[in-house]
């Protein structure tokens, strides 16, 4: 008896040991894989302790993918060495959308006997810019405003043009619009901007730096231009889907902290009662395993979900407010 306890003691030992060898070497390789550095061993230590619980929730939670119980998988990223609130700070920029303070806008009707397809990607028909990447900026409500444009724009000159963020980041964060730089901004305000500046210009003049500068907008420089502002009835989403198929991609507002982990599938998790992110949805479709979904172009590089796209549980009673701030401009 005394015998069998000591073997089973040597093997728990083996066993442990195992995983923290495992552990350790995905911690390594996490550190080479992006680049991370920190100030001391005690800030190592505590970065460490963070990546292991987040990765023993990913492993949980991609176990329950792989039964099935789950729609979409999660991954390690350079996020995983961080708070939930350390995260949503830095990449959605502390800012609580849930009011929209911009101006009143035209509200979207579709057009008489209008028919909504089944499935739409805008990708497909060449209406939709290269995926693009923020940075440590919480600036996603630029690229959602110039993601929308640049589709619209095509879809009216035919021509599609990299439209500048950072022209937006500078010059629709000072007054009389409500926006804070990277610490946020709302979509319908930037789109606000440049109807009522002439234009945007486009990226190639005036390039992203991903921290808010001064402005100067160039008119010569001018990559497109809004006539008016429309808004899609808040929290419909078959109107949202309409506006979608009639009128190309449009910029949406969600609660974004389940994107922390988001690697592939069909997003379907209840939010938090908050607004803090703004993406472009470039179509729907149905998913066999995951169901009806949205298509949404983030701005977090094409590294992130699937190649820098992510899709989102559709009519399940606008999960995550994907229909409550959606915004296109008429061109």
């Amino acid at each position: 008896m005394k015998a069998v306890l000591i073997v089973l003691v040597i093997a728990g030992c083996a066993l442990a040991l195992s995983y923290e060898d495992v552990l350790e070497a995905e911690w390594q390789a996490f550190k080479k894989e992006h680049d991370k550095s920190y100030q001391d061993a005690s800030e190592e230590q505590l970065r460490r302790r963070i990546f292991k619980d987040n990765k023993e929730m990913i492993d949980k939670h991609n176990a329950r993918y792989a039964a099935g119980e789950e729609t979409w998988e999660m991954g390690v990223n350079e996020f995983t060495d961080m708070l939930l609130e350390e995260f949503r700070a830095q990449m959605l920029g502390g800012l609580n959308k849930t009011d929209d303070p911009t101006e009143i806008h035209l509200v979207y009707k579709p057009s008489p006997n209008f028919r909504i397809p089944s499935s739409v990607d805008w990708r497909k028909k060449g209406a939709v810019t290269k995926v693009k990447n923020q940075g440590h900026c919480g600036s996603c409500w630029t690229f959602a405003a110039a993601g929308t444009l640049e589709g619209q724009h095509f879809l009216k000159t035919g021509n599609l043009i990299d439209l500048s963020e950072e022209n937006i980041l500078d010059c629709a964060s000072q007054w009389p619009y409500p926006n804070q730089g990277c610490n946020g901004g709302w979509a319908s305000s930037a789109l606000d901007y440049i109807k009522n500046n002439g234009g945007v210009d486009t990226e190639a003049s005036y390039p992203y730096y991903a921290y808010q500068g001064n402005c100067h907008f160039d008119r010569r420089r001018v990559g497109a231009t809004v006539k008016k502002v429309v808004r899609v009835a808040k929290g419909d989403e078959n109107a949202l889907a309409a506006a979608v198929a009639e009128y190309g991609p449009i910029a949406v507002s969600i609660e974004a902290t389940h994107l922390v982990h988001y690697r592939r599938g069909v997003l379907n998790k209840r939010c938090q009662n908050v607004i803090d992110h703004d993406l472009v949805v470039v179509g729907y479709g149905h998913d066999v395993r995951g169901g009806d979904y949205w298509l949404l172009k983030n701005s977090w590089g094409k590294e992130r979900g699937e190649n820098g796209y992510v899709r989102m549980a559709r009519n399940r009673g606008n999960l995550c407010f994907i229909a409550s701030q959606a915004v296109f401009p008429l061109v």
